[in-house]
């Protein structure tokens, strides 16, 4: 009696340190330890507020996160993580209602007011002292939800209520190795762990399927609204079911290209996707039906970092600081242009004139005319070892 006495204040004892009771999936009942809690506190309730569409966010490489006003030429606000161990910007944010929902690398989350800056909620994953690692991450939010995963020391994938940054549910994963968003399709979602993928029920966490490959997956997944895209660490792209995870096709590149990782993306009933190789990478486009290559555009000595969809348009960058446009129907290059300063962070397009991208220098905006690589807003840190950065217009 005395023994069952002590065990149930222990477990109240931890439901007062942490205002929640642990959730443990009944699939994964080990994955529950006080190192990987959640602990959320709200400050005030989440609302829509109005967009400040002067401002663009700007997270920098260094881990500060602020607003430049493109009119007045000022920060607006800025906000920093809570601990030291957050130097370097590592993720993406997403703007839903007029609230920046913004992954630290520390493992913290905040729910921010995008014109004032102010703070509606804080979550951390971990604790102070055993910290989680989240890493490449872009916030998927879905049906009142935040689902986000996480390396070591605590490999989970979280789904976190948007209203407040409570723990939703989470589920441990295989790997350490969890550097690539979720996919939401289908009520479900989707994401990769080492040589596994999985699909999860979106609303309660349970495990739908688990498919073990032979090698890591790596790429992040994606769909063209009837199936699953998914690329390995070496040179596959597999197209699965999304109700078992059955594979439909494979299609292998050039062996000796690797890395899709983020780089992949769906539009009508075709996958692109762009490979880095030593001497050569390349941009893809593959029928999602069947597999089959459209086309293949080639970069040489070069590495293609970063593309996005615009248009009917591919943009992108090289590691050689080379800007392209290339057409999505025929994989012809539209343009091409050597770059003063290299780009580190992702493409925003203001209007159909200029784009917007972070450098390692300064905000940049590039006329599409002229060339032009206007400096909006100077750097006034220094980082040695540039990692990334990610920029938002706030629209």
């Amino acid at each position: 009696m005395k023994k069952n006495l002590i065990t149930l204040l222990f477990v109240f004892t931890v439901i007062n340190i942490f205002g929640q009771t642990p959730t443990v999936s009944k699939s994964d009942e080990t994955a529950s330890t006080v190192n990987d809690m959640v602990t959320n506190k709200t400050i005030k309730p989440v609302t829509k507020v109005p967009l400040d569409e002067a401002l663009i966010l700007i997270y920098d490489y260094d881990g500060n996160l602020f607003t430049f006003d493109l009119e007045s030429e000022t920060i607006a606000w800025t906000v920093k993580a809570t601990d030291s161990y957050t130097e370097m910007c590592a993720n993406a944010v997403v703007l839903i209602d007029g609230v920046l929902y913004v992954p630290f690398i520390n493992g913290e989350i905040f729910a921010i007011d995008n014109s004032t800056g102010e703070i509606f909620w804080k979550s951390r994953l971990g604790t102070v002292t055993d910290q989680i690692v989240l890493k490449n991450q872009i916030p998927v939010i879905n049906n009142g939800k935040l689902f986000i995963t996480a390396q070591s020391p605590i490999n989970n994938i979280y789904a976190l209520n948007t209203k407040d940054g409570s723990l939703a549910w989470k589920y441990k994963l295989d790997s350490t190795n969890n550097d690539i968003p979720v996919l939401y399709f289908d009520n479900k979602i989707f994401t990769k762990s080492g040589s596994n993928v999985y699909s999860f029920e979106a609303n309660t966490g349970k495990l739908l399927n688990q498919k073990g490959f032979e090698e890591a997956m790596s790429g992040k997944p994606v769909t063209d609204g009837e199936n699953v895209f998914i690329a390995s660490e070496k040179n596959g792209i597999y197209a699965l079911t999304p109700d078992k995870l059955d594979v439909l096709w494979e299609f292998k590149f050039d062996e000796n290209q690797h890395s899709v990782k983020e780089r992949i993306f769906c539009k009508e009933n075709k996958v692109y996707f762009a490979a880095q190789g030593p001497e050569v990478s390349s941009l893809y486009a593959v029928d999602s039906k069947t597999g089959t290559q459209i086309w293949k555009t080639d970069f040489k000595n070069d590495n293609i970092e970063y593309v996005i969809e615009e248009s009917d348009n591919i943009w992108g960058y090289t590691r050689k600081k080379k800007l392209f446009q290339i057409d999505l129907t025929n994989g012809e290059i539209a343009s091409e242009v050597k770059l003063t300063t290299q780009p580190i962070s992702n493409f925003e397009f203001f209007d159909d004139n200029s784009l917007f991208y972070y450098s390692d220098a300064a905000l940049i905006q590039f006329e599409f005319s002229t060339h032009d690589e206007n400096e909006m807003y100077l750097r006034t840190s220094i980082k040695d070892d540039v990692y990334s950065a990610y920029i938002k217009l706030i629209r």
